[in-house]
């Protein structure tokens, strides 16, 4: 109940000490894009180390 009524604090502007629904919302996002893009980075390093020995 108290978190409840924390996060309604928060999202009306009554506190600052803690992320909006919005901000964590936008944080969760945000995360999940970065762990997408750092498999797809982890793919790439895999594709141009086969490349690299495929073409030797």
């Amino acid at each position: 109940m108290r978190s409840w009524v924390k996060q309604a604090e928060l999202d009306a502007g009554t506190r600052v000490d803690g992320l909006t629904t919005d901000e964590r919302a936008e944080l969760a996002g945000l995360r999940s894009e970065n762990r997408r893009l750092q498999q797809d980075v982890d793919i790439l390093k895999r594709a141009t180390a086969f490349f690299a020995r495929e073409t030797r």
